[in-house]
């Protein structure tokens, strides 16, 4: 279209768009277009994670390799550590504060390197989670894929760390006399629930830690606590018989004490069902799916807010 000014010049105006007029929704409608970074339905966001999981299980085996890579020992340091911190927490409570209460030297040894091994898978994924998308901002950024594949990855990466060490866990369990009959069969069924637990912990930590990355400096403090009082270095009911049985139950029925109890149970001689709370299997079970789908879902909700900003 041309018009012809006063001063004789000929002006050219464009036509009148067709889209003249239109909001920003309506021209995405009109053009199937969609919002970068858009949310998808939860089943779409299931389907995208597990059409991910190759990257998932090579990205935690890369993390895992990598971890101890600047260390002389390499990945001998997945089991010193613990076996470490074990030995700290024996002289420590063992010997000094005689935290066994009478428990056999054979049950107790076992007992304490059982707890601090499947703490320790609880307190590394969380402390994995926190850091999973503040920590990988540019991974976050540079691609597109559901950002669950990184707290799941490292969850996946602590449970591999924990079955590498669970040879040495054995070899102390044997060497104090408990030797592998058919209750160590209950391994798996334990540390597949602790792992859904740990998971959807993670994803809950990972959304967490990436609205407020100084959570991770508040962590280790919080995870400590939760340590102490869930019977890593004691047996809850024998330290707290003289307390009201309420207070028992409360730390005994808290999910780092169950999944260590049972570990417990399956594999020491000596620890028995008396150790354990009523309906343990069931407590256990609900602990890993609520926190497994609540964390997931929690997690989904926020998948658009992920390194922006």
């Amino acid at each position: 279209m041309s018009e012809t000014t006063h001063d004789g010049t000929v002006a050219v105006t464009a036509p009148p768009s067709p889209d003249e007029g239109l909001s920003a929704a309506d021209l995405a409608a009109k053009y199937g277009l969609s919002v970068s970074g858009a949310r998808p339905s939860l089943v779409e966001y299931v389907r995208q994670l597990w059409d991910r999981r190759h990257f998932i299980l090579a990205f935690s085996r890369a993390k895992l390799t990598a971890q101890y890579s600047q260390a002389k020992l390499g990945q001998l340091w997945q089991v010193v550590t613990p076996l470490l911190n074990a030995a700290v927490y024996f002289f420590v409570f063992g010997v000094i504060l005689e935290a066994d209460r009478g428990m056999p030297r054979e049950v107790y040894i076992p007992f304490l390197v059982t707890g601090v091994f499947v703490f320790t898978f609880t307190q590394s994924s969380v402390m994995a989670g926190v850091r999973a998308i503040s920590g990988n901002l540019g991974l976050v950024r540079a691609l597109h894929f559901p950002r669950a594949s990184l707290p799941v990855s490292f969850a996946l990466q602590q449970l591999q760390q924990l079955l590498f060490s669970m040879v040495v866990l054995f070899a102390v369990t044997v060497a104090f006399g408990s030797y592998p009959d058919l209750s160590w069969a209950l391994i798996v069924p334990a540390l597949g629930l602790q792992f859904c637990f740990n998971t959807g912990l993670a994803l809950i930590m990972a959304r967490a830690g990436a609205k407020t990355p100084d959570l991770a400096q508040l962590m280790p403090f919080v995870m400590r606590t939760w340590m102490y009082a869930s019977g890593v270095m004691y047996s809850i009911p024998i330290m707290l018989a003289d307390k009201p049985s309420w207070i028992a139950n409360v730390l005994q029925w808290n999910p780092a004490a169950i999944y260590m109890d049972l570990m417990r149970f399956a594999m020491i001689d000596g620890y028995g069902s008396e150790n354990l709370p009523d309906h343990v299997w069931a407590i256990a079970g609900g602990w890993a799916v609520l926190f497994a789908l609540g964390g997931f879902v929690y997690f989904w909700k926020a998948e658009e807010r992920y390194g922006r900003g």
